[in-house]
């Protein structure tokens, strides 16, 4: 329930900055946390992390996630872009079959079939509703999915701290090199909202890397989709946001799919 409080400080800031300034908070502020706590509890073992090019690629598709999250949510309500991020769990299905050889049970590519009946309900292709930015938002779940098969096969290798630390190298770096083309100075409010964006991003992580340290994957996964009911809430009170009926169907579609893949594929971390 925290990450939704990010997200909402990003879709206010978009409306005063470029989305990129406000994704190299994002992983500004997470790098600048997460490295000493990493540090001091692994020590030079961080800077030594195996597979780093594949550590980096990880970081690098969040990164992706992100800038197509943020740039998604100036225009379209926050829960109707969650719901759509939601949707990396369907790609996952698909993509683990494909490309890592996965056998994917009948009942799965069944849910994958609703899960897109979900997407077309919210974005309403061809219809007086559709939005663009929707598209990105979908382009945000495709980057989380690679993110998620990322992290699958750098599991069991990695410490939890060690990869968080490193996610955030990639978007760090290449986000500090292209902010001052479009960087506007930020008020000393901003500038807390900004940082605000880096810390709660790595809070959410660390929370959920904790969580899995108490609680079955199956037990937990449900909650993560709690986030769209935040959503709903931050987007009505802080934007007057409310997705119209046929969006609210296609949430619901997504959240039940997930729920269900979630339970039946193991855990899936949240960026």
């Amino acid at each position: 329930m925290v990450v939704p409080f990010m997200d909402a400080l990003a879709k206010l800031l978009s409306s005063r900055y470029p989305v990129l300034q406000l994704v190299w908070a994002r992983f500004f502020f997470h790098f600048l946390l997460v490295l000493p706590i990493a540090l001091w509890r692994h020590g030079g073992s961080v800077l030594v992390a195996p597979r780093p090019v594949l550590q980096v690629g990880r970081g690098l598709c969040l990164m992706g996630a992100t800038l197509c999250f943020f740039a998604a949510i100036r225009t379209i309500p926050l829960a109707d872009a969650i719901a759509l991020i939601f949707f990396d769990a369907v790609i996952v299905v698909i993509l683990s079959g494909l490309l890592l050889r996965e056998r994917v049970p009948l009942g799965r590519w069944v849910a994958a079939t609703l899960g897109l009946a979900g997407v077309v309900l919210i974005v309403q292709p061809g219809f007086g509703d559709f939005q663009w930015a929707s598209l990105l938002a979908l382009a945000a779940a495709f980057f989380f999915a690679l993110y998620f098969l990322s992290t699958r096969l750098l599991s069991g290798n990695t410490p939890p701290l060690v990869m968080l630390a490193w996610q955030g190298v990639g978007g760090f770096v290449l986000m500090s090199v292209l902010v001052p083309l479009v960087w506007v100075p930020p008020t000393l409010t901003d500038l807390v909202m900004m940082a605000a964006l880096g810390v709660i991003g790595a809070i959410g992580h660390l929370l959920l890397i904790r969580a899995f340290e108490y609680a079955e994957a199956s037990l937990l996964a449900p909650f993560l989709y709690t986030e769209i009911i935040m959503q709903v809430l931050l987007g009505y009170w802080l934007f007057g946001d409310i997705p119209n009926t046929w969006a609210f169907a296609g949430i619901a579609l997504i959240i039940s799919v997930g729920v269900y893949l979630s339970l039946n594929s193991g855990k899936r971390p949240q960026a």
